[in-house]
């Protein structure tokens, strides 16, 4: 296991700004959540930067609380409601899902929104280079993790209650407003890379309309596999979900292929062959075989790196999000300050893509 991963893994006591009334926690549980009962006890995640998640134990249960940061929070962000309604949605599809219990919106009870969930038991893997295991080993995780993604987008949002979970419509050019309103917002240095990203971007957005349910943060340590084998029991984290593009919300889990290993967790620099791990490209053909789609120009290479282009920017939005909850003292994650440190290379790195690709 990396140094990166044991900070990340496992659970911790409760720092002070993430305290709350256990006594107030145990009355909602007993009274909405099924099964519950014994002396609750609280832990909380080490992984996360968006919303603090802890683990309860009672009566030899394990549960998961998932809730709001505390402080002054960017708009539309740390929508724990969003995340109880698609994973409730999704339960019964071929999308793994953990099951969920209740959501709670009186700030009353712990002092934010928050869901209780089941704890899935399982592995979350940090390193993309699968570390340990053999090159089999690494292509069946990496399939498995294609498999699940095509699965959802492959799911009827109107057969699942999810019609209304999206505005219909221009999504592409409503997340680049999305995203360099929440940049401005979050704001905490000067980049020219990002500065030059928000007048491009609008200007080159792709034409056509697809729509599927989008988990917006697919990324292998948001996904739990079985203890054992390369199946994955629980995709987590559905706080960016909404009804999109799907393939934008391909090509965000495929930035893993455009960042280095070293600090970054990715595999840019790597010999992908050799470790039994996909190519983007062969990565993007397999996905796109499974949702139907496997001609030629199901997506153009102009196309492709304008998802990428955004996705790379949206990336530094959200690391500019984390800097400023570590500034500001209410970020979930001890590691925070480091993580929003990489908003200038993200921002720098995808306007050189833009560049190359004008060019």
């Amino acid at each position: 296991m990396t140094d990166s991963s044991e900070r990340l893994t496992g659970t911790q006591a409760l720092a002070a700004q993430h305290a709350f009334d256990l006594t107030r926690l145990d009355q909602f549980m007993q009274a909405h959540v099924q099964g519950y009962g014994g002396e609750l006890q609280l832990e909380r995640f080490k992984g996360g930067q968006s919303n603090p998640t802890f683990k309860l134990s009672a009566g030899g249960k394990n549960y998961v609380l998932r809730r709001k940061p505390s402080g002054v929070l960017l708009p539309s962000a740390h929508a724990v409601d969003r995340e109880f309604r698609v994973m409730q949605a999704l339960a019964g599809t071929d999308v793994p899902v953990p099951r969920v219990y209740a959501l709670c919106g009186d700030p009353e009870v712990i002092g934010t929104a928050f869901y209780i969930m089941e704890c899935v038991e399982g592995r979350i893997l940090w390193d993309p280079s699968l570390p340990g295991m053999t090159p089999v080993q690494r292509a069946a995780h990496f399939d498995e993790l294609n498999r699940v993604m095509a699965a959802l987008h492959r799911v009827d949002p109107q057969a699942v209650g999810l019609g209304d979970y999206g505005k219909p419509g221009n999504y592409i050019e409503r997340q680049v407003g999305r995203w360099s309103k929440q940049y401005r917002a979050a704001e905490t240095e000067t980049v020219d890379a990002a500065n030059q990203l928000m007048a491009w971007l609008p200007q080159h957005i792709p034409a056509g309309e697809q729509v599927a349910i989008v988990h917006g943060d697919y990324r292998l340590d948001n996904v739990i596999f079985h203890p054992t084998e390369p199946r994955i029991l629980a995709v987590l984290d559905w706080e960016l979900s909404t009804l999109g593009h799907p393939l934008v919300d391909f090509a965000y889990h495929c930035m893993t292929w455009h960042i280095n290993s070293a600090g970054s967790r990715g595999l840019a620099d790597l010999d992908l062959p050799a470790l039994g791990i996909p190519t983007e490209q062969q990565y993007l053909q397999t996905y796109l075989k499974r949702i139907g789609r496997a001609d030629v120009q199901a997506v153009s290479d102009a196309d492709w790196t304008y998802y990428m282009v955004f996705n790379l920017f949206r990336a530094a939005s959200i690391s500019q999000g984390i800097m400023a909850r570590a500034l500001q003292g209410n970020a979930s994650n001890a590691a925070a300050l480091e993580a929003g440190k990489s908003a200038r290379p993200l921002a720098e790195q995808a306007w050189a893509l833009a560049r190359r690709m004008g060019a």
